[in-house]
Order: C-alpha cells, then sequence, then structure tokens
C-alpha cells in the first residue's frame, strides 16, 4: 500500500537543447533569419513548456527580423492572450490577419479589443468580413453588438433567431434573459429563467445567481430564498451567505451580472470556457476565459476558471498573480485564496502557502472548508500536531450530514496514524466508513494498517478483497491484497496478487520488496534477491532499505530470526 526522482541537471540541459536543435531543422530555412534563430528557438521551449510570460518576450524579438511571418504572430497572440495582455496582442492580431492568414486567436483579440472601445458597429464588421471565430461566439456577439447599440428590439430578434438551431437554444435563452435584465426588464427575464430551470438549459450556478437577482427585483425575497434553498441547499459559501442575508433583512439585490454589452459579451466567452473545460485542452481554454476577463475585469468566475488553467498548465506564479487579482472584499476572495494556497503549493513554496490559509482562517474561523485546506498543508509540512488540530476544527464546523466529513475523518485517521496513536487513527478510518461503506481507500488503509499490526487478520482481509474488487487496476491496493495473504500464510495465492500489484507499479519498492519476500516464501530464492535489488534500485534511500540489503545477505528466514520472529522455512525449487 502507498501512502502518498529527478534527472541530472545536466542531462535535463542536454535533452532540452537536443529537442529545441530537431524542431529547428526541421523548420524551412526562409522562417527564421540567422540573427533571431537564438531568439526562435528560445520562444519555441517557451511555448512547448506553456511559459507564456517568456514566451511573449522571445516572440517578439524573433518578429523583428521576420515581423510578418505568420507562425511566430499567432504564437506570440497566444502568449500574450494566455497572461490576459490584450493590448500587446492587439497590433500582432492586425498585422496577422493583414497577411491573408485566418486566426481564430487574432479574431478574438479584434473582437474583445473592438468591444472594449465601445465600437459596436465595427464588431459587426468584422463578423461580416469573415472574422468568424465560432457559431455560438458569433451569433451571440451579433446580438451584444444590437445591445450595445442600444437596438433592443432587433437584439431581442437576434436571440430569437439563434434559438430556432438547437445546439444554440439554451445558452440563447440565458443571454435573452440576461439582455431583458440589464435594461430593467425583469417580469420576462424571469419567465425565461423559470424555464431554463425547468428544463435544465444552460442553468449553471450562475445562471441560477443570477435569477435569484431578479426575483429580488421583482420583489419576491421569499421566492427566491426558496431557490437559492432548492439550486444550493446548504452550501455556505461567502456568495451565497451574501446574498441569502441580503433577503432575509428585505434588502434589494441589484442586478450585477451584466451592467453593459461588454459584461454580455463576456457571460458568451465565459460560457464557452465552462464548456471547453470537460475536454481537458487548458491552453486552448485559457484563451476564452482570458477573453471574458478582458471584457469584464469583474467576471471572478472567469478569474478563477483562468487561474485554475495556468496552475494545470505549471504556470504557478502566472496562477498566483490571478488569484491575487480578486479583492478581499469580494465574496469569492475565500475560494481565490484556496486557490493561491495550492498554487504556491505546488510552487514548492509550501510556507508561503500555509501563511495565506492562516491568514484565511483567522479571517473565516467558521469555514470548515478552510480549515480542512489548511490540515492538508499542515499535513505535507509534517507539522502533523497542527494538521490533527485544523481537522478536528473542520469536523466540528462541518454539518453533520455533509458528505465530505468521510474524507476528514480519512485525512485525521492517516495524521494519527503518522502520529503513531493508533487507537484514535482506527476510530477515524471506522468513522469514514460509517458515512461512506466500502470506501476502498479508507478500506485499504484500515486493512493494510490492520495487517502491519498483526491484528484482525480475517476482518483486514476481508475489507481489502472489498477495495480491490472496487478499483482492481490500483497496484497500491492490489498490493495490499497480497501483502495480508502473506501475513495469513497463503503464499502461494499472494505471489499471483503481489505479482500482478508489480505490473501495475512496476517501479514501486515497497511492492517489489513484498514480491521478493513472497518469492522466498515459496522457495523461488534466485527471484526473491532480484526483487529485492529491483526495491533497492528505485529507492535507495527507502526506509526499509537497510533491512532489504540484509536479506540478499542472509536471506529472509535469517532476517526474521534477527527479528525474534519465526523463520518461513522455505524449500528452494529454484535447481
Amino acid at each position: 500500500m502507498r501512502y502518498p526522482g529527478n534527472p541530472k541537471g545536466h542531462t535535463v540541459f542536454m535533452r532540452s537543447t537536443i529537442l529545441a536543435s530537431a524542431i529547428f531543422a526541421l523548420l524551412p530555412i526562409t522562417a527564421v533569419s540567422a540573427p533571431k534563430a537564438g531568439d526562435y528557438l528560445a520562444a519555441r521551449q517557451a511555448a512547448i513548456a506553456n511559459d507564456f510570460a517568456a514566451g511573449i518576450t522571445y516572440f517578439e524579438q524573433a518578429l523583428d527580423g521576420d515581423p510578418t511571418n505568420p507562425f511566430l504572430l499567432e504564437n506570440a497572440i497566444n502568449a500574450a492572450v494566455s497572461i490576459g495582455d490584450f493590448a500587446t496582442a492587439g497590433p500582432l492580431a492586425s498585422t496577422l490577419i493583414a497577411t491573408g492568414t485566418t486566426s481564430q486567436i487574432a479574431h478574438i483579440v479584434q473582437s474583445v479589443n473592438t468591444a472594449n472601445n465601445n465600437n459596436w458597429d465595427s464588431v459587426s464588421t468584422l463578423l461580416e468580413s469573415g472574422q468568424e471565430i465560432g457559431p455560438l461566439i458569433d451569433g451571440l456577439t451579433q446580438a451584444w453588438a444590437l445591445v450595445g447599440r442600444g437596438q433592443m428590439s432587433a437584439a431581442l430578434q437576434s436571440f430569437d433567431t439563434l434559438s430556432e438551431t438547437d445546439s444554440m437554444a439554451s445558452y440563447t435563452a440565458y443571454h435573452k434573459a440576461l439582455a431583458l435584465a440589464y435594461v430593467g426588464d425583469f417580469e420576462n427575464a424571469e419567465v425565461l429563467f423559470a424555464q431554463s430551470a425547468e428544463t435544465g438549459m444552460s442553468y449553471t450556478r450562475r445562471a441560477a445567481i443570477a435569477h435569484t437577482r431578479v426575483l429580488s427585483n421583482l420583489d419576491r425575497s421569499d421566492d427566491a430564498l426558496a431557490l437559492l434553498d432548492s439550486v444550493f441547499g446548504k452550501q455556505t459559501d461567502p456568495t451565497l451567505v451574501d446574498i441569502r442575508t441580503a433577503l432575509i433583512n428585505g434588502e434589494m439585490l441589484p442586478f450585477n451580472h451584466v451592467r453593459s454589452a461588454q459584461d454580455g459579451l463576456s457571460e458568451v466567452y465565459l460560457a464557452v470556457a465552462q464548456v471547453l473545460l470537460r475536454d481537458g485542452n487548458d491552453a486552448y481554454t485559457l484563451r476564452f476565459a482570458r477573453a471574458a476577463m478582458a471584457l469584464n475585469p469583474d467576471n471572478t468566475d472567469a478569474l478563477l476558471i483562468s487561474a485554475s488553467l495556468l496552475e494545470n498548465l505549471g504556470q504557478y506564479d502566472l496562477a498566483t498573480a490571478a488569484y491575487a487579482g480578486i479583492a478581499d472584499d469580494d465574496p469569492a476572495f475565500q475560494s481565490a485564496e484556496l486557490g493561491r494556497s495550492e498554487a504556491l503549493r505546488k510552487a514548492g513554496k509550501l510556507d508561503e502557502a500555509i501563511v495565506v490559509l492562516s491568514g484565511l482562517t483567522a479571517r473565516y474561523p467558521d469555514m470548515p472548508r478552510v480549515h480542512a485546506a489548511a490540515a492538508d498543508l499542515f499535513r505535507e509540512a509534517d507539522d502533523l500536531a497542527a494538521a490533527k488540530d485544523s481537522y478536528t476544527t473542520a469536523l466540528g464546523l462541518y454539518d453533520t450530514a455533509d458528505p465530505i466529513k468521510w474524507f476528514i475523518y480519512y485525512a485525521r485517521g492517516i495524521t494519527n496514524h503518522s502520529l503513531d496513536d493508533w487507537p484514535a487513527a482506527e476510530s477515524d478510518f471506522r468513522a469514514a466508513l460509517a458515512l461512506n461503506k466500502d470506501q476502498p481507500q479508507v478500506l485499504n488503509y484500515l486493512g493494510y494498517s490492520m495487517v502491519e499490526r498483526g491484528i484482525n487478520l480475517d476482518e483486514a482481509l476481508q475489507m481489502i478483497e472489498t477495495a480491490v474488487a472496487a478499483e482492481p487496476r490500483n497496484g497500491a491496493i492490489v498490493d495490499s491484497l497480497g501483502w495480508v495473504l502473506f501475513q495469513l500464510g497463503n503464499y502461494d495465492d499472494a505471489v499471483g496478487h503481489l505479482e500482478n500489484a508489480a505490473s501495475l507499479l512496476p517501479v514501486d519498492p515497497i511492492i517489489n520488496d513484498h514480491l521478493g519476500d513472497a518469492f522466498w516464501a515459496v522457495g523461488r530464492f534466485v527471484e526473491a534477491q532480484f526483487q529485492w535489488n529491483r526495491a533497492l534500485s528505485f529507492d535507495p534511500l527507502e526506509a526499509n532499505a537497510t533491512r532489504i540489503r540484509r536479506k540478499l545477505d542472509v536471506g529472509l528466514d535469517a532476517v526474521l530470526v534477527e527479528e525474534g520472529a519465526a523463520p518461513i522455512g522455505a524449500q528452494s525449487d529454484d535447481d
């Protein structure tokens, strides 16, 4: 069971150099002028690594020697957009389009920048000239451009025409409702929101909150509260808490989802980004999230998505800066700070991450997820006492029926196990199972821990068999099954399961060590030594390394005798 290397520096350098040279060798000789070859290679390396900040610098330098190169221009635009710099991307997009190149990202940049200049006639003209982005974005952009020009009747007709296309109907209804609410027609906006809620058409969290604000403006606070309860249940994030408090106090919520046509267009790009999140192409999705932010810097959902995508792409400094862009008086501040702490953790800045969450727990002492996140960081920093305290605080704050509680018990159980407090650890693991019966990770951890202690072996076997049935491709859990069979003296069956575990996780030192012991137990001594040597090669500093080396010197039976245990007494069949 597992509890959750790095090549030599000169090797990494050589591999990177070889890769860059190979890429350069495949390019047409006209693509790069000789003085800028170094800039080009650096730009390509930055693009491969998704290092957008360095990429924009190097691509612009490469463009000095070849200013109309479509490849360089498009990559420079992508780098600029990815860091949210639409001002830099604008002239590059104009140059690229002037070369006759069709480029979606260049079209996005020109449309966004033109809309931000309130030049709605030109926004429509760009589309009519063939600068298309995609059917949904193009259609909704035309409609919001009409809203921006004050032509509301024409805009509503444009939304209605789009809704005749089945694939666009759900999104169109949402945007038409936003446009109606923007001009103060809350009655008709509510009709559309209510229909969307009933049919599930594009009724997202954001749509539900907009619907709540519409109901508030219709003096229907009770209906707004009922809507919140039906959609969000007992969720208590700061945004929902602020809305509920205002409604209970009889305050009218401002409709601030859309305060301009630019905000409406921002919602278009946000919706596309949310859909693309399911596909997993983070670099591509980022351009739409950044466009939503460029059109509406207060669009916190777009900002959080952008930051999360940057984090996924390994751009932790950019992600940290994006999360820090949410003001401390914004209801999304808590989520942003949680994201910022995670980005700092992934960047290896654990102390800074802990500082962020320590400040957050002081600011939100009653928010359980903040304490749980802090506990995770403390555990990673090996401050187990602080981790246990934070998990305990979180458990006391979560609602009794909250489904996340099983995981907090599980995490605290791991912490207690690391603190060598087995009674507390076992209690936590069993509490987790009481809330989430047959959860394979918990069953595996508890079962394996009992095997290691030589207690409740029959129960441990049953637990681990259940876990393996749930996750048969999980090498760590399959290893646990093999190891409990070994402890029960069922060596032949243990070998089969441990061989399976080693095939699933072939470079895991503990699995290979276990398999070596099982081979020894059935008399396959040469194979046992081979597996022990493999275990050492994968992790020579592993905590069990001294024992493995002793087994290689004198064999498992002699080591067991030295430890005060009975030898297995296997007879070799290797001959």
